[in-house]
């Protein structure tokens, strides 16, 4: 979000960003150019970012501050009325409730929301849970969303960034009638194609959160299978230790390189094939973006949004999430091929054409001006 922010300040807009902070009264700043408010979160305890889980009942109070939280309105009230923007554009509004759709309608502003997760249908954000994709929502989800269902139809028009997060929600009844589109994430200039890895091995990299989710245990299954020579795995990321711990033990292998927090810049001109590994159905993973934009061969799950555009990537081939021998074969294939992929592979014309800031604030211009949108579920 903050890419997409800066990008409409170059390009003249006037912009200004409402976000949380974990304690203190409200603060105005610059970032970056750009008119920042920082206000304290409402609710019980700070969410993001925790090592631990807080117990089971604090969590529950937590939610059901959050399916609408009447202070948060009100600060966020206030803003508007000094700010008085022409568009309140919200997009992950876990901590924030969807209150702040009322208040912008209250003051007959126009909304649009961008889907990134599944905040809106899901307490866990989600649709993952006990190691598979949500097909159904359970009851407790059902239930506790029921006010998002319903301030849903408050929203003037909605993006999502992809096709799969956004026929999760309509097809469940959000947005009724409301104009959709989608809308690509910005890619990252400061990623760029790098030359390959000078390593003889393929080199495979992982970067993320060391959590199931992520796919890490499938990735290291499917390296088990792997044969004792030309290749390495560097993984980048840092999860919860215990997790960590355990991951490390049971796949002792000198092969295996963790490397924690890197600098992604860094961590892409050490690999040659990224493997995109989520189980959950990710919207649209960063990591494959940054990917593509580096130069870099992938090896992809079919999770959630990530085939919409691994086609973009220079692929080996695709697996089903948590399919470890698939992925153990197209890793074995990449080794017994490694000259064809040890070389950078730049970005391909169409892929520039979805993820620049120029493409995607010219798209977003046209849905804050009321431009032509869908409502059938066609991009």
């Amino acid at each position: 979000m903050s890419l997409l922010a800066e990008a409409f300040k170059r390009n003249g807009h006037q912009v200004t960003v409402v976000c949380l902070q974990k304690a203190g009264d409200i603060s105005v700043g610059d970032r970056n150019g750009i008119r920042t408010y920082r206000v304290q979160i409402d609710n019980a305890y700070w969410p993001f970012g925790q090592d631990r889980k807080p117990p089971r009942i604090d969590r529950l109070r937590w939610h059901l501050r959050d399916t609408w939280n009447r202070r948060a309105a009100t600060r966020f009230g206030a803003i508007l009325d000094t700010e008085k923007p022409d568009v309140v554009h919200t997009n992950n509004l876990t901590g924030f409730s969807v209150s702040l759709w009322a208040a912008a309608k209250r003051r007959n502003i126009r909304i649009v929301h961008t889907l990134r997760d599944y905040s809106l249908i899901c307490k866990r954000s989600t649709l993952f849970s006990k190691g598979a994709t949500c097909e159904q929502r359970c009851l407790s989800c059902s239930t506790m969303t029921m006010p998002h269902l319903y301030a849903s139809r408050m929203v003037d028009a909605v993006v999502s960034n992809s096709q799969y997060v956004l026929d999760r929600h309509l097809k469940l009844g959000f947005f009724p009638n409301v104009p959709h589109k989608v809308i690509y994430n910005i890619a990252d200039s400061s990623v760029r194609p790098a030359p390959p890895a000078s390593d003889a091995d393929v080199t495979f990299g992982f970067i993320g959160r060391i959590e199931p989710e992520k796919g890490i245990d499938v990735v290291l299954k499917a390296v088990s299978l792997l044969p004792e020579h030309g290749w390495q795995l560097k993984i980048a990321g840092k999860g919860l230790e215990a997790y960590e711990r355990d991951l490390r033990r049971r796949y002792d292998n000198p092969k295996i390189k963790w490397l924690g927090f890197v600098k992604s810049t860094e961590f892409y001109s050490t690999v040659d094939i990224c493997l995109i590994s989520s189980v959950w159905p990710e919207p649209l993973p960063r990591t494959l973006i940054e990917s593509i934009n580096a130069g870099r061969a992938t090896i992809c799950s079919t999770a959630g949004g990530i085939p919409e555009i691994s086609h973009f990537s220079t692929t080996l081939g695709s697996y089903e999430p948590s399919d470890f021998h698939g992925l153990a074969e197209l890793m074995k294939q990449a080794i017994s091929e490694a000259p064809n992929w040890k070389k950078a592979f730049p970005p391909r014309p169409e892929f520039s054409a979805s993820f620049t800031p120029e493409a995607v604030t010219r798209q977003y211009l046209d849905v804050y001006l009321e431009g032509t949108l869908n409502t059938d579920g066609d991009k």
